[in-house]
């Protein structure tokens, strides 16, 4: 397969200004600054293959965002080397840009006071999109995300959803190789959320479209990606398959009490004492998860042991969720894929 991304030890530096303290330290700062280097990207190398989907997901200030920007040609790196789709975005940025689509969820590419339309028909003079071309792909991209009553309005007067939907249209206008997708999804209702989902995995077994797909909103990951890049103070702690990230990591079960009567922590405690399981405290009233290692005695003992001793309204078992196994990963600590 063809590498759409290839990174290898890439780094980037700022230089911050570091304060003294105090009144003799602020008027020493008037002449001479401190400074201190901070790697917000520290050495990672991945790469990406032609049609694979790929959730690059991290904690705020893990160092996605800089390491996008790199990806993209906005940002130079400090050392290290960056391919996207065999060129190197930062310098070749013209020729680079018409092989991307970019999607950040909190900026926009369209025109805020011309009709959606406009503004595509100008994006399509800027990527030289010939109009047979455009004709028979925006055909499809506009039916696939049903944003055809769209077209005429302006763009500050659609809704969040409606302006998400119209911004993925744009990025994709030209028929990218790549997609870089930045919380495509961020304050969507679910129907909103599925179509986006729908017309990601259309496009990409249609065009073979790569998509690299960042967000806080790990059901899109679930949905969309089989592989997951992780990121943590600048470094790449996981790289693989969402699948064995669940495997190693969650193979617990979540067993939820609903109580029928107000109960404590300390009530609790006692009834798992040998077992391998711990408590969480419920989003609801009354409600406590005992959280448990897949073994059916295990379970059994568990469930036996609350309920001999209390009221019970309700249980329910789950598998433990993807956001809370990349949780625990971040509270425990540095993991090696």
């Amino acid at each position: 397969m063809d590498k759409v991304i290839d990174v290898q030890s890439l780094r980037k530096d700022f230089k911050s200004h570091s304060s003294r303290s105090g009144l003799k330290g602020a008027f020493r700062d008037l002449f001479t600054r401190n400074y201190k280097v901070i790697s917000a990207v520290n050495d990672i190398s991945f790469t990406v293959n032609e049609g694979e989907m790929v959730g690059y997901i991290g904690e705020n200030g893990a160092g996605k965002s800089t390491s996008i920007k790199m990806l993209t040609g906005i940002l130079t790196p400090t050392s290290g080397t960056v391919r996207v789709n065999g060129m190197d975005p930062h310098k070749e940025r013209e020729k680079f840009v018409s092989s991307i689509g970019v999607v950040f969820g909190q900026r926009s590419q369209l025109w805020w006071d011309i009709a959606v339309q406009e503004s595509f028909r100008l994006l399509k003079k800027v990527y030289n999109v010939p109009d047979d071309v455009y004709n028979d792909h925006m055909n499809h991209v506009i039916e696939s995300l049903d944003i055809g009553p769209l077209l005429d309005k302006p763009v500050r007067k659609l809704s969040l959803g409606q302006r998400m939907r119209c911004e993925l249209a744009a990025a994709l206008l030209h028929n990218p190789k790549l997609l870089f997708l930045d919380e495509p999804t961020i304050g969507l209702d679910v129907l909103v959320k599925l179509k986006i989902r729908n017309f990601l995995k259309e496009i990409n077994e249609k065009y073979k479209t790569t998509i690299l797909l960042t967000t806080h909103d790990l059901t899109d990951i679930e949905a969309l990606c089989e592989r997951v890049v992780m990121l943590d103070e600048g470094q790449i702690i996981y790289d693989g398959k969402l699948a064995k990230l669940r495997s190693n990591w969650g193979e617990g079960k979540q067993i939820e009490f609903q109580f029928g009567e107000q109960v404590s922590l300390e009530n609790l405690q006692p009834l798992l004492t040998e077992l391998q399981a711990e408590w969480t405290k419920g989003d609801r009233d009354n409600v406590w998860i005992a959280n448990v290692v897949n073994e059916e005695h295990v379970i059994s003992e568990v469930i036996g042991r609350v309920v001999a001793a209390n009221r019970i309204t309700d249980i329910k078992i789950h598998e433990i969720s993807t956001e809370e196994i990349i949780r625990n990963i971040y509270e425990e600590g540095v993991i090696n894929g």
